[in-house]
């Protein structure tokens, strides 16, 4: 998100500087990999809203990358049929077309996976290249004048006049307004020992890890993106899933399971596999994935960082702008959020409630 707003802003002829505490293309975050899924099907109509507003962007980044970015190769939900109803009528109200099968149907027209209860095929769905996405973002900002900064972490963010100032162990930068997208950090930037402590109310913010699979696709098998509904009814529900995954060229099929191990130290992961998380993802692929071929697994852990309703945190309080976290569901979004939070940071304001910051 970072770098899609260093992209937004560059174009717009503003001085931008990007500080990262990592190496160019780290996978010490949510973002890395090669692929994520994109869909504009939700239970939640805001967020179909925000994928439709986000399709030309991706087209635009394309453009200026001179690269392939979203491939809409097509999406499936399934499961829980009152989940289904709610993505149905989302598609609807957008005018998106979309075909409503029963779970016979679609294993006879997708017969690498089993379906449970209700399902509906999206053709505007598929698939985003994730660590292709933020080189090309960060890449065309600096073409356009963008200042980048890599193993370069922030200490502190302080106010300084009517803006702030981002201090690092070598340099000291002031600007205007300041975009904390610092993901699972963000406490550590903004929380109780922030000089912000007493303007800026973070939500409580969760960071674990999920260890997403790649299986093997057994031969003549292939596989939209998909997500799998569960029956839940607690709060950011609608947010959520049983189970995730899509096609990812030259690796196979991926597979992520709604399961978080904790993460006690965000700076001392040793994101050493854990065999239970391949166990339960083997038991889920042999019921539900019939084209995937379980012999042959391979594993990452990555962090997952949510708020209490899944919503992300999109606002802006004085000169700080929080862009981050995104709750585990925010890639397909990039471009878009890119440009939300440059207009914040170029002052305009964010309307929609549910990505409000809340304030004391």
């Amino acid at each position: 998100m970072g770098a899609a707003t260093a992209w937004c802003l560059a174009k717009q002829g503003r001085s931008v500087v990007v500080v990262e505490q990592f190496a160019r293309g780290h996978n010490r975050g949510s973002s890395h990999g090669q692929t994520r899924v994109f869909r504009v099907a939700y239970r939640d109509p805001i967020y179909t809203a925000l994928a439709a507003r986000s399709i030309p962007l991706w087209r635009e980044l394309e453009s200026d990358a001179d690269i392939d970015l979203l491939e809409q190769t097509g999406q499936l939900d399934h499961g829980y049929a009152a989940a289904i109803d709610e993505i149905e009528v989302g598609l609807t109200a957008h005018d998106y077309h979309y075909d409503r099968l029963n779970p016979q149907a679609a294993h006879e027209r997708w017969p690498a996976l089993n379906f449970d209860e209700a399902v509906l095929y999206s053709p505007d769905g598929g698939r985003v290249f994730a660590d292709r996405t933020v080189d090309s973002a960060l890449s065309v900002a600096e073409a356009q004048g963008a200042d980048l900064h890599f193993q370069t972490p922030v200490r502190s963010i302080e106010p300084h006049g009517d803006g702030v100032a981002v201090v690092t162990d070598s340099h000291t930068w002031h600007a205007k307004s300041v975009v904390v997208s610092a993901g699972s950090w963000l406490e550590s930037l903004l929380g109780v020992e922030s000089p912000w402590s007493k303007a800026i109310t973070l939500p409580t913010i969760t960071v674990t890890e999920q260890q997403p699979v790649h299986f093997a696709i057994r031969p003549g098998m292939h596989f939209p993106s998909y997500i799998h509904h569960v029956h839940d009814d607690s709060p950011g529900a609608a947010l959520r899933f049983g189970a995730y995954g899509l096609e990812s060229p030259g690796e196979g099929v991926k597979l992520g399971l709604e399961t978080h191990l904790p993460v006690d130290d965000l700076n001392q992961r040793d994101q050493v596999i854990d065999p239970v998380g391949i166990a339960e993802s083997v038991e889920y692929a042999q019921r539900w994935l019939p084209g995937a071929d379980t012999s042959q697994v391979d594993s990452v852990r990555c962090l997952f960082t949510t708020t209490p309703d899944a919503h992300f945190i999109l606002d802006r309080l004085g000169p700080v702008v929080v862009c981050s976290p995104c709750s585990g569901h925010g890639f397909k979004f990039t471009p878009v959020i890119g440009q939300i939070t440059a207009e914040l940071a170029m002052g305009g304001e964010q309307h929609q409630p549910a990505w409000r910051l809340p304030k004391r």
